[in-house]
């Protein structure tokens, strides 16, 4: 063997392991979101921003789906990346009308059913309050983030945000009937494979939920 191929086959396995390492130099947030009373706070989304990044795009291609079904859009609270296409199949035996006047992606998908799937791509960072046209209890919320590292919290107020590379973060929790309407933040450190631990109250106001469905539409069935 030549002597530059020995040198390579000696570098090589340096740069592997160096690449493995590096990989390996992640960890994770333990978020546990409550209510001002201590209550557990479900459907709270959890980010985390490098400090001094800029909004990240999606991957090419990422998608979400934001269910209708039973008269109710399913899950409640769908937090997306930048950019990324959500699809919203109807599951109802009925017809919908979605549509949204957020400053952060105005839309309206005229009535539709059965096996049409309309899409909307989420180009713009906010909050994204969904509504239909013909069904008035129904409501969700899209919040678009610019950070790959977000998460909902579980019925016991938890969120776990996982293979973070080592350094700080902006975490932020929001829910869409927080008193704080941007959200609560705290800047936490994330070292090597280690856990890191946020705890954070939040100040509920009286705000809208999706409402149980009435009595069956007589006009759109």
């Amino acid at each position: 063997m030549g002597t530059g191929k020995a040198i390579l086959w000696r570098v090589l396995p340096a740069v592997w392991a160096l690449t493995f390492a590096a990989a390996c130099q992640a960890g994770t947030i333990n978020a546990h979101v409550t209510t001002s009373e201590g209550e557990p706070l479900t459907a709270a989304v959890v980010t985390a921003m490098p400090m001094g990044q800029t909004a990240l795009q999606a991957k090419a291609g990422t998608k979400a789906v934001m269910v209708q079904e039973g008269k109710q859009f399913v899950p409640f609270v769908l937090p997306v990346q930048l950019g990324t296409t959500v699809e919203f199949p109807n599951h109802d035996p009925f017809r919908h009308q979605v549509y949204s006047f957020s400053p952060a992606k105005t839309f309206e998908l005229k009535l539709y059913g059965g096996s049409v799937v309309s899409t909307v791509v989420f180009d713009k960072e906010g909050i994204v309050p969904l509504g239909c046209n013909i069904h008035d209890n129904m409501l969700a919320y899209i919040y678009v983030v610019g950070t790959p590292y977000f998460s909902t919290t579980n019925d016991a107020g938890e969120s776990k945000l996982n293979q973070l590379p080592a350094g700080t973060y902006s975490v932020k929790i929001w829910h869409p009937n927080q008193k704080a309407g941007q959200g609560e933040t705290r800047i936490v450190e994330v070292t090597g494979t280690g856990n890191t631990d946020v705890t954070v109250k939040v100040e509920l106001k009286h705000g809208r939920t999706q409402r149980k469905p009435g009595a069956v539409d007589e006009t759109y069935n």
